[in-house]
């Protein structure tokens, strides 16, 4: 397995993995067109994020987004941890755990202090995941406004 950032080329396959994730997540729908132009985003703008991928036999196994801000409490630059998926058929054989020590690594090395992501409420397997590689559940609770 190789670990690297995404490119370009590699939309058409991060949009099938997000297919993935997107089966298993109440409020997101697979749409080929907006996670493109997303994805595309990200990878065009190293300020605005980065996306690292596994890679095995030539296909990306699995991905994790990391998108960048400034936090003022913190006066550095932080990480929120978006979009990890690993292939169904790459599950429980330590991908993920490595892609995310990766991409723990790879955001110290970009400067960023902190990284927050969100899960599914219910997802609590995902939940003793994270918690093993070092994540505290936040007090802090998610709103969303969406416009009209």
């Amino acid at each position: 397995m190789e670990i690297t950032t995404a490119i370009s080329s590699d939309i058409p396959q991060l949009c099938l993995l997000l297919d993935q994730l997107f089966a298993q997540e109440a409020e997101f729908k697979p749409n080929h067109e907006a996670q493109s132009r997303g994805l595309a985003a990200i990878i065009d703008n190293a300020e605005t994020g980065d996306i690292i991928v596994a890679h095995e036999a030539g296909q990306i196994i699995g991905m994790i987004n990391l998108l960048y801000t400034m936090s003022t409490a913190l006066g550095a630059r932080v990480a929120i941890l978006e979009d990890m998926v690993i292939s169904s058929h790459y599950r429980s054989r330590g991908v993920g755990s490595k892609l995310l020590k990766y991409a723990l690594n790879f955001a110290r090395e970009q400067g960023c202090q902190r990284i927050t992501l969100l899960t599914d409420q219910d997802n609590i397997g995902a939940h003793r995941f994270y918690e093993r590689h070092g994540f505290e559940q936040s007090t802090m609770v998610p709103f969303r406004w969406t416009p009209n």
